[in-house]
């Protein structure tokens, strides 16, 4: 690595925050939450005449969340699994198969002896999603009544809380929400950035002295609100004695009483599963003297339903994959031959997929093109072979490499392998559409930049797969989780229920070395001749916004070729002294002058446009008119409403590591403030250097908490059930 050398000082930082922002603040269940200041990223829209990306996106949730509760329906009892438990878990558990049976009321059950353990029933596939048609369909009125809207912000204005929740509030509790927060004002924590804390202020001025801490109403709104703060640190569910210290922590004075009444009331789910114990008997095994063993331990674990079903169905989808046959389209001996005149671990990849409809396959950048041949090697065969990915990045990045290298036989035709985003392959507004049936209507399909998927798009995708279809889910273990709650691939890799194919192939040169050195959790000093890599240390965070602005617009394009809108700033979060609101009114300033007309963007600013939580699609700005913002992202125009721009249009010179998640770029400059080292963890390292392809900058402002970090600091663990919900299902391989 080289250092370079002091530039000219020119004072282009701006002390916007003082402080990192974080969705979930509180690390619920006293599990930490994922270096969040990252804001959830998203991707794609539509013209305004056609039905909005976020529209379709919404009927499709809404058709799964249909199937969830017919899925609900088919439920014959009890929840199944268990052991022996005592005291709070037991009473929790009991109720839970009593209200979920009909047998009785739920204040009556606690305490209720455990039913009898019945076998854990056969996994039922649920009906499939329906066609494109539908769940393209708009999902429905464009928001609230205004008069909704006026009688909730009274209510707020009654109660000391922010007007401006009215449209959100009103939205989420719907016709008659202002009646529902007058009588449970803590419904107000469901609104997204209310804290315990406001809406305890907010319930003090409704109810005055009828509000009490110990207050049930106030109990359930604490419980789901940490459930959703889990959610949103990746969490699928929370072990009940971490949920409930936590809930302590909160000042609610009951905490089982708490978790009790979320479960009676629906607003919450309640699991068990068994622990494997070493040198444990397995339930109903014999002692010598004939006697039955005991039972294994189990774990408690509290949900939201959305995720817990959402996890279960991802479950059963996986399952009907690895246990049925793949399509034999191509005999044999054509797989034979076509594997054998591919290289190395593209072979075994290709042999692999051949006879099994789950394959995993891992690796870095390089390995791409072993998924790029199978999808040719696949097409030649005569399957209907797609490849997706999670975002615009990774199809764009992805898309390149297909048309990039030699097909044979050339790929050409209708139905020649393409790149699509999931998002796009589920509503329809990308790919091969659906079937008659309701299926995806294609024979293989390949997920790149996999670590991003979470479990309500794995169920989704899983759940849209016709019978006889090929699954393969690539991408690099190394980089951080999905946004959205779970680790679908790091969970099918650990439960080893298919075969995983692991690349050979390298990623080249001194950024390959550095970030591989990276992935095993070693930091080591790279050969880079060509400047491929530079240290660029700086005291403190001003120095740091101004060392960036200069490497992006000065530095980089002179010494390394590359312009400045091929370089990508990636800093830990959004706030900060050195966060990406800083650094984005920094580099606008250098890099696009202007006023700001249109709610502070103008013509040519470099953006990041969140159509919904979790995606994130990169664009620049066009114009602005009465429709609103136009962009250009992804090569489409998306026109973004005028009272929507504030919360989902950002400036995008600088992007968290999350943000940058499936796209690689000529040259990137990571932003490490002093401010940060909280922030670093070996995954975020690596994603955040791995987005260079030919230079990498790192303002280095952390002195030995970067080492530390990628030696000590490994991926922070979540909580899910999905190998614990595949092992009944599926055989392990070795």
């Amino acid at each position: 690595m080289s250092t370079e050398p002091e530039p000219a000082t020119e004072d282009t930082a701006h002390a916007v925050d003082t402080g990192p922002e974080t969705p979930g603040t509180a690390e619920p269940a006293g599990a930490a939450s994922e270096a969040r200041s990252d804001e959830p990223a998203g991707e794609g829209g539509e013209a305004a005449a056609q039905v909005s990306e976020v529209e379709a996106e919404l009927a499709a949730q809404r058709i799964e969340r249909e199937r969830i509760e017919r899925r609900k329906a088919e439920k014959q009892g009890p929840i199944d699994a268990g052991g022996k438990l005592s005291g709070s878990a037991a009473d929790l558990l009991a109720a839970v198969r009593a209200v979920e049976s009909g047998e009785k009321p739920a204040a009556t059950v606690f305490g209720a002896p455990e039913p009898a353990r019945r076998p854990a029933p056969e996994p039922v596939r649920p009906p499939r999603p329906a066609p494109a048609e539908h769940s393209a369909a708009p999902a429905g009125p464009a928001g609230p009544a205004p008069e909704t809207v006026q009688s909730v912000r009274r209510v707020l204005a009654e109660g000391g809380a922010p007007e401006g929740l009215a449209p959100q509030t009103a939205a989420l509790l719907g016709e008659g929400a202002q009646d529902a927060l007058r009588a449970d004002p803590w419904l107000l924590l469901r609104v997204a950035g209310v804290r315990p804390e406001q809406a305890d202020g907010f319930a003090r001025a409704l109810l005055g002295a009828e509000c009490g801490p110990d207050d049930e109403r106030r109990g359930r709104a604490v419980t789901v609100w940490l459930l959703e703060q889990a959610a949103l640190a990746g969490h699928t569910a929370l072990e009940l004695p971490r949920l409930t210290a936590t809930l302590a922590q909160r000042g609610v004075p009951d905490p089982d009483a708490a978790v009790q009444s979320t479960l009676a009331e629906g607003e919450a789910l309640a699991f068990q599963d068994a622990l494997e114990e070493t040198g444990a008997r397995r339930e109903g095994e014999q002692d010598e003297e004939g006697e039955e063993g005991e039972e294994r331990p189990v774990r408690v674990l509290i949900g939201l339903e959305r995720y817990a079903l959402a996890e279960e169905s991802l479950a059963d989808g996986l399952a009907r994959l690895v246990n049925s046959a793949p399509k034999q389209d191509g005999s044999a001996a054509d797989w034979d031959q076509a594997a054998a005149s591919a290289q190395g671990s593209a072979a075994e990849l290709i042999r692999a997929v051949a006879g099994h409809g789950l394959v995993l396959h891992t690796g870095g950048e390089a390995s791409l093109a072993e998924p790029a041949a199978l999808l040719r090697t696949a097409h030649a065969l005569g399957l209907r072979a797609w490849a997706a990915a999670p975002g615009p990045l990774g199809r764009d990045r992805f898309a390149a490499l297909l048309g990039a290298a030699p097909a044979e036989p050339p790929s050409s035709g209708p139905n020649a392998p393409a790149a699509v985003t999931v998002t796009g392959l589920l509503t329809g507004a990308e790919g091969p559409g659906r079937d008659a049936d309701g299926a995806l209507d294609l024979d293989l399909l390949v997920v790149v930049d996999a670590p991003q998927l979470d479990v309500e798009a794995g169920a989704l995708l899983a759940e849209s797969l016709p019978d006889g279809a090929r699954l393969v889910l690539a991408g690099d273990p190394a980089v951080l989780w999905s946004v959205g709650p779970g680790r679908v691939f790091a969970d099918l890799l650990a439960a080893r229920i298919c075969p995983q194919i692991a690349s050979r192939r390298p990623d080249p040169g001194p950024l390959g070395e550095l970030v591989s050195g990276i992935g095993i959790g070693e930091l080591g000093q790279v050969e880079a001749p060509g400047k491929e890599v530079v240290i660029v240390p700086v005291r403190d965070a001003g120095e740091a916004v101004h060392r960036t602005v200069q490497l992006v617009a000065d530095s980089v394009p002179r010494a390394i070729g590359v312009p400045a809108e091929e370089t990508q700033v990636i800093t830990p979060g959004h706030g900060g002294a050195a966060g990406t609101r800083v650094l984005n009114a920094a580099l606008k300033e250098r890099l696009n002058p202007g006023p700001g007309r249109f709610g502070g963007f103008d013509p040519g600013d470099r953006v990041v446009h969140t159509p919904a939580p979790g995606r994130v699609l990169p664009g620049r700005v066009v114009t602005a008119d009465a429709e609103g913002l136009h962009l250009s992202c992804a090569g489409e125009t998306v026109i973004v409403p005028r009272d929507r721009v504030e919360g989902s249009v950002r400036h995008g010179w600088a992007l968290t590591a999350h943000q940058a998640l499936g796209g690689r770029w000529p040259a990137a400059v990571v932003v490490l403030p002093g401010d940060a080292v909280q922030a670093l963890s070996r995954p975020w390292i690596y994603t955040a250097f791995g987005r260079a392809a030919r230079h990498l900058s790192v303002v280095h402002g952390v002195e030995q908490a970067l080492p530390r970090a990628v030696v000590e600091i490994p991926a922070k663990p979540r909580t899910t059930r999905l190998p614990r919900l595949l092992a009944p299902q599926t055989p392990t391989t070795d």
